[in-house]
């Protein structure tokens, strides 16, 4: 396949591109700087000059692609996705997989649910044959947003909160099964039309998730169950006085929703098989020098 990647130089795309290389799909990148360029180029793509905040440099680039196939990586919060949509069939380009998130199901209403569903009906009028992957937290490596921080925060502190007392259950994703995934359903025509759930192989509770990070991270970290409700006042309190808040109000609640989502659909038809939690979490500690 010929690949058009939009988020190549990111977290994921990286992985995306790594893995296309490797299965010997010619993959052109879509980057803004310099520095993106290098990414891809890095990871085996070939760069393609090309931003997202400016439909003509969009449309340009997608014509001047030649690829048959997209693979959007790019966050649908920032409100893209029509103008990506637009760009591809514009160009010709037939098939499309975009990465939204697991995260438009949540109970609360942050804005970029409503605009991530938007762009969600946005591809699925459109032309394209495609399909919407939803990921949960996805994990694995140093940059990760998560659970690196985690790991990190682990290895030095001796008694942690933990909210609600962390009964609420977690299906986190390892970044390389995310990329295969994504590959997976760029190469199954019976995918197109499907929006499929991206997730660990199964569920465990936040506390069960915490123990298993700290046993990663051979941390003698204490856990101590914390009402909810207090810590997320304090976020609040913490967002409004820190020009970079290192967590949020809206992180605190989404740790008081379930987030397991069923995966049996992702596993027939894109042969998804992800690896167990404590495994992966193993390998991501070992990578940051956190555990031996």
């Amino acid at each position: 396949m010929r690949l058009l990647v939009i988020g190549g130089s990111g977290f994921v795309g990286r992985y995306v591109l790594r893995e296309a290389a490797r299965l010997g799909h010619q993959a052109v990148a879509l980057a803004r700087s310099p520095s993106a360029a290098q990414a891809v180029a890095d990871c085996g793509a070939v760069p393609l000059a090309g931003d997202l905040d400016h439909r003509r440099s969009l449309d340009t680039a997608f014509i001047a692609s030649g690829c048959d196939t997209l693979i959007s990586l790019a966050s649908l919060g920032f409100g893209h996705g029509p103008a990506i949509v637009a760009a591809a069939e514009e160009a010709g380009i037939g098939r499309g997989v975009f990465v939204s998130t697991t995260a438009v199901t949540t109970t609360l209403d942050p804005p970029t649910k409503q605009i991530r569903l938007a762009a969600e009906r946005q591809i699925q009028m459109s032309g394209l044959a495609w399909t919407i992957l939803r990921p949960t937290m996805i994990y694995g490596a140093a940059g990760d947003r998560n659970l690196s921080r985690l790991l990190t925060l682990l290895a030095r502190v001796p008694v942690l909160p933990v909210p609600g007392g962390g009964r609420c259950l977690h299906q986190p994703v390892h970044v390389a099964d995310a990329a295969a995934a994504v590959l997976a359903a760029a190469q199954r025509p019976g995918a197109a039309g499907h929006i499929y759930n991206v997730a660990g192989p199964e569920p465990l509770s936040f506390a069960d998730l915490l123990r298993a990070c700290a046993n990663a991270a051979a941390s003698p970290t204490r856990f101590v169950p914390a009402p909810l409700a207090p810590l997320i006042a304090a976020a609040r309190i913490h967002e409004r006085l820190s020009r970079r808040p290192q967590f949020t109000a809206e992180q605190l609640q989404r740790l008081g929703e379930n987030k397991a989502f069923p995966i049996a659909d992702t596993i027939r038809d894109l042969g998804y098989s992800p690896r167990p939690f404590p495994d992966g979490i193993q390998a991501e500690a070992r990578a940051l020098g956190l555990a031996t």
